[in-house]
């Protein structure tokens, strides 16, 4: 029970701070010596500060409440099929440093471990003085969360990598693995200061389309860990075929290599874009990112394009909104670079395929987190375990 209510203390402080004694206490239910007692505690082991006087109602002004956002420090990590992204963090999410290092084209699972090793060291040796309280890994691909194994990475071809293991071993630190879209979700989640009864959902676009859910402010991980697949729904029953050997799949629709396709298909047909100058100057097969520098130039084929998969990512929402009917959708990856082009036709299609009005006005917006979003939310898997769990810091024992 005293686990419970420090937690909820501490929450109540980090989504409502500055908030006095009394003001916890009244809103809690909590008595308020216990109040006073685990307040102390936490004062003690340096997640909460005394700020500044808050207004008198009729006697002495309250003493207020925050959490001391700069003494601990995170690290998060985002394991991509092409880099490693590491960033520190403070409590408040604030990046203070980042750093990438490529991933080899070919790469064994022990050489990863390695590589993600001396990226955390790297940050560690450069920050000596900060205080260091937990690792966060958003991986790519299959995780096993309680376990935090990576059970298959697929743009890498490696299986079964014991990452928490191997890192608590080295660090002696609390680690915490999952997936990189559900990071990223969980990132956005929190960092926003959302409350426990948010229902919401990520969705990634970048070389593929997966999802991070949010319900009542938990990470939905599903049965075996695998909720969130969504690029996989069928769209067009006549589409291309998908790389996971179905046809019409929403990823087929919307993903950067799609895109790509889509821009190949329009210079086939003869149609006049800059998109044919722009791959013959670069010598490179066409992607989404190359049709999006051609829109922003003012090509209307490859504007056209990119309001296509507003459409299509359209349909795929409006499916997710009946399904799950979040408070918001946060759009991230690169695809979502290409907000001015995509986010009103998605828009504008939701408005025409939702089925009431309070669904066709589902709050969508695109992540402006960058492409460090999967770290920072991975820092935020970290926080989610002490705040929420029963992961104690600062604390003797």
């Amino acid at each position: 029970m005293k686990s419970l209510n420090r937690m909820i203390i501490l929450n109540k402080i980090r989504t409502e701070g500055p908030i006095s004694r009394a003001s916890i206490a009244k809103q809690t239910k909590l008595t308020p010596p216990t109040v006073s007692k685990l307040v102390s505690e936490l004062i003690t082991s340096g997640l909460v500060l005394e700020s500044e006087q808050g207004e008198s109602v009729g006697g002495r002004k309250p003493t207020m409440l925050v959490i001391d956002n700069t003494r601990f420090h995170i690290i998060g990590l985002d394991v991509g099929t092409k880099m490693v992204r590491a960033v520190l963090v403070d409590l408040s999410g604030f990046m203070i440093d980042k750093i990438e290092s490529p991933i080899p084209l070919s790469i064994s699972k022990d050489s990863l471990v390695k590589l993600i090793e001396r990226t955390i060291s790297k940050l560690l040796h450069l920050h000596k003085d900060k205080e260091m309280i937990g690792i966060g890994i958003g991986m790519h691909g299959v995780v096993d969360v309680t376990s935090g194994i990576s059970l298959y990475a697929p743009g890498l071809n490696l299986r079964d990598i014991p990452l928490k293991e191997a890192l608590e071993k080295k660090f002696e630190l609390l680690v915490k693995v999952d997936n990189d879209v559900r990071a990223m979700a969980f990132g956005e989640y929190w960092f926003s200061n959302g409350k426990k009864n948010d229902n919401m959902v990520i969705v990634n676009i970048g070389r593929g389309v997966g999802a991070g859910i949010v319900l009542n402010g938990k990470l939905f991980h599903g049965e075996h860990d695998l909720a969130g697949e969504i690029g996989h729904m069928t769209i067009d029953l006549h589409g291309r075929r998908c790389s996971c050997g179905n046809y019409g799949c929403w990823e087929t629709l919307i993903s950067g290599p799609a895109i790509g396709k889509e821009a190949q298909q329009r210079i086939e047909e003869g149609r006049e874009t800059i998109l044919k100058d722009m791959v013959a100057e670069n010598g490179e097969k066409l992607d989404g990112e190359f049709v999006y520098k051609a829109a922003m130039a003012g090509d209307k084929v490859a504007q056209d394009i990119l309001g296509k998969t507003g459409e299509y990512i359209g349909f795929g929402l409006t499916n997710l909104i009946h399904i799950l009917n979040p408070t918001k959708i946060i759009l991230g990856g690169g695809v979502a670079h290409a907000e001015p082009f995509i986010l009103p036709k998605i828009k504008e299609t939701i408005a025409v395929k939702a089925l009431t009005k309070q669904a066709k006005e589902t709050e969508i917006l695109c992540s402006k987190q960058g492409v460090f979003a999967t770290a920072i939310g991975a820092a935020a898997l970290v926080l989610g375990e002490i705040f929420e769990g029963d992961f104690p810091v600062g604390e003797e024992s």
